[in-house]
């Protein structure tokens, strides 16, 4: 792998690389800002996933996390969304294809050849940054819309991989939102009884594990409603007994500007479970 970028951040680094994925089968890029501290000896690592149309540059120029980062002695990784390049399959829409991974590993062609953005989120970019970084083997992840249920999935679906969880504006249900519907369909296929099981709402029935979520929604989120649903989130956390703070922000949308005025609290939130 190779670094592309380098900025002196917070009295760190914010660094870009990229290397030939052998999950995803293509070039990858993905963000890590090292805090001053890791200079000194290793840190531990949160991962953040970002949603819909983004790349790993949106969350490392747009959220102001580095700040936060640098006062808790926390990595910061960004990945990008999905799979990339002229020969990997893609769709006209916003939705699905580059951009829109959604975190799953696809099963259907002819998708499956590439997207396995859970497997690269969980074993092979950890592996990787774990062998150039000075990390700890304390992890966090987090994410924002597809992210967030990125984050959300993966943290459920891998009980004991994670210290700590959290979301802004998560798509809670995919099983039953638009958004969802279309993505699985396309990478999964149509049977409704696979799709539980990348559905953070249907997880939560069966969860081995009770890290307590963290979820930020603005309240004029133009997505609240058809898209994000986070009720059907706190039923299944009612339902299941899951610890879960989700915290309703009046007048906040669904866009960076909403991000940067919280991300403070969810890196807080992660350095009290990654130091424990």
């Amino acid at each position: 792998m190779h670094r592309i970028e380098q900025h002196a951040c917070f009295g760190g680094r914010q660094e870009v690389w990229q290397h030939d994925s052998s999950t995803l089968g293509c070039a990858m890029r993905f963000g890590v800002y090292l805090p001053p501290q890791a200079a000194q000896g290793p840190c531990p690592v949160l991962y953040w996933l970002s949603g819909l149309t983004c790349t790993e540059q949106n969350f490392i120029t747009k959220a102001g996390a580095q700040r936060y980062a640098a006062e808790h002695g926390v990595i910061l990784v960004a990945p990008d969304t999905s799979p990339r390049g002229e020969d990997i399959t893609n769709d006209d829409g916003y939705d699905l294809g580059q951009g829109a991974g959604f975190y799953v590993n696809a099963t259907r062609a002819p998708w499956a050849r590439h997207y396995r953005m859970h497997d690269y989120v969980v074993e092979e970019l950890p592996a990787l940054v774990d062998a150039h970084f000075p990390t700890t083997t304390a992890r966090g992840v987090s994410g924002h819309s597809m992210g967030g249920h990125g984050a959300l999935v993966i943290a459920l679906r891998n009980p004991g991989r994670y210290r700590s969880v959290s979301a802004f504006s998560p798509i809670v249900a995919p099983s039953r939102v638009p958004w969802g519907e279309r993505a699985f369909e396309a990478y999964l296929g149509d049977d409704r009884a696979v799709w539980k099981q990348w559905d953070a709402c249907e997880l939560l029935r069966d969860a081995r594990e009770r890290l307590p979520l963290l979820v930020d929604q603005g309240g004029d989120d133009e997505f609240l409603q058809r898209q994000l649903r986070p009720e059907l989130l706190r039923d299944a956390c009612a339902a299941a007994g899951h610890p879960l703070e989700l915290r309703m922000q009046p007048g906040y949308d669904h866009s960076y500007y909403f991000i940067a005025s919280f991300i403070g609290d969810h890196v807080a939130h992660h350095a009290r479970a990654l130091h424990a």
